[in-house]
């Protein structure tokens, strides 16, 4: 009995949560950010602010799902992504895995969806924050590297898409082209959620018995230079730093067979 109300309540708590998320995503977009376009001038100061305020907004909705008892994460390792111009990869068990980044990571960046740019609830917030696009893909790896260059944290899944409930990793060469062209350090990040929750196909109302635990661990960084070595190609060398990633996910990803 008791598992099923907490159950219940965990069921209705998602869905506050979410409701605050869009009724947030509105709040920005109608009142904060047309102010902050008012009082900041300065387009390049005017992102700054932007990004700022998202990832307290983020904060917040992360402390409203823990508060509310939907969810409990452990974050090891987060004095490793502020750095500053850091390629931050990580794995993408769940919907929420790029709130968690964007609310503890400072100056962060990241590639949105075209309809992202469209949608009434993120439009606002992601046109003022000056987040990459992925319209143009032929100008995408060179808009991600100028990022870099410019002192952002940039996060990037490359999965692309959440990974599947049979927990099989795989990943897309993008973020790898990025390392390599940018010559970039990668910094990985691995997510892990138990019990699974809000992965891909999942409903949100399909929560848990439990509340999800989230480990969200800061890895050592991976050198590009041990894959641009000795005059290696550029395609070769974006296969083996995919292929390495690929292990490093899937070697720690719980359940994988």
């Amino acid at each position: 009995m008791l598992k099923k109300a907490g159950r219940a309540w965990r069921v209705g708590a998602t869905g506050i949560s979410f409701f605050a998320f869009g009724v947030g995503g509105l709040v920005l977009r109608v009142l904060v950010f047309p102010l902050v376009a008012l009082c900041v001038r300065e387009p390049a100061r005017r992102v700054a602010v932007s990004r700022e305020i998202i990832r307290h907004t983020f904060r917040a909705f992360v402390g409203l799902m823990r508060g509310l008892g939907v969810l409990r994460y452990e974050f090891i390792g987060l004095e490793k992504l502020n750095r500053g111009g850091q390629l931050i990869l990580a794995n993408h068990p769940t919907l929420i895995d790029t709130v968690f980044l964007m609310a503890f990571v400072k100056k962060a960046d990241c590639i949105v969806k075209s309809g992202l740019w469209n949608n009434p609830f993120t439009r606002g917030p992601v046109r003022a924050a000056g987040y990459v696009s992925n319209d143009d893909a032929t100008e995408l790896v060179d808009a991600c590297v100028a990022s870099l260059r410019a002192g952002n944290n940039l996060i990037i899944f490359p999965e692309g898409t959440r990974t599947p409930a049979c927990g099989t990793v795989s990943l897309k060469r993008g973020a790898a082209n990025i390392a390599v062209r940018g010559s970039r350090t990668v910094t990985p990040v691995r997510i892990v959620c138990e019990p699974p929750t809000l992965g891909k196909g999942a409903k949100w109302w399909h929560v848990p018995e439990s509340h999800a635990r989230f480990r969200i661990e800061v890895l050592e960084d991976i050198e590009i230079g041990q894959f641009t070595a000795a005059g290696k190609a550029e395609v070769m060398a974006v296969r083996h730093l995919t292929d390495h990633l690929q292990q490093l996910f899937t070697e720690e990803n719980p359940g994988h067979a």
